[in-house]
């Protein structure tokens, strides 16, 4: 097994400058900072990539394109890597449905996986649907002998964050205190046993210490990009 997952957040859309809950697909479109932030990640790439796959949201796609001319390869789409679906909270932008979104999101990290998104989904419920396609990408390519190269998927920030520190192990805390900007990426290797370990979040590398106190709500509120 030579080949890693890249689960890369997509670059800057028009619902994150207006610092929306754009979650349910198809949604907003890139900016054009996000065109040029994954054209820039695609150039910046440490290892090569060998497959693009993507989120059925438009500024996934439209990210998961700009890094496609960039590296000439072909998008591939897959259902069930889009955005947590936060429900009744969809579409807005003050500080009540902000803090109610990342109240929730917390207690998914502490494990609390069943509780909802008000109207919207659990945590298992994202987990149920993200982690299949993984695994699929994992089967069919990554566990080949003959495969060589890291799978870019181009996703989206809470979703990566929840999906690999479940997966991995990593600590709630650390997930909770680390988002991800527009086109930053977790690094996900796969190790035995069908588990895997992760290797790289964002520009920090192993080990990924627990976070003494932390203060999600409030970060997001002051935040300029609370989806990351």
């Amino acid at each position: 097994m030579t080949g890693r997952l890249v689960l890369v957040r997509h670059g800057q859309s028009l619902g994150n400058v207006e610092r929306r809950l754009d979650t349910r697909p198809p949604g907003a479109e890139l900016t054009d900072l996000g065109r040029n932030q994954a054209r820039t990640f695609a150039r910046e790439l440490p290892h090569p990539a060998a497959m693009i796959a993507h989120s059925v949201a438009v500024r996934a796609a439209q990210t998961a394109a700009e890094i496609s001319a960039e590296l000439g390869l072909p998008p591939h789409e897959f259902e069930g890597i889009h955005e947590v679906q936060v429900g009744q909270l969809e579409d807005r932008k003050d500080d009540d449905a902000i803090a109610e979104f990342e109240t929730v999101y917390q207690r998914w990290h502490e494990g609390d996986l069943d509780v909802p998104m008000p109207g919207g989904e659990t945590g298992n419920e994202v987990l149920d649907r993200y982690v299949p396609v993984l695994t699929q990408l994992r089967m069919r390519y990554l566990d080949d002998d003959a495969w060589h190269g890291d799978i870019v998927v181009v996703s989206h920030g809470a979703a990566i964050r929840l999906v690999s520190a479940v997966l991995a192990g990593v600590d709630g805390t650390f997930a909770l205190d680390h988002h991800l900007a527009n086109a930053e990426s977790v690094v996900l290797a796969p190790i035995t046993d069908g588990r895997w370990s992760c290797v790289q979040w964002s520009t920090l590398t192993p080990p990924f210490y627990p976070e003494p106190d932390v203060h999600p709500v409030e970060d997001a509120l002051s935040s300029a990009d609370p989806m990351g």
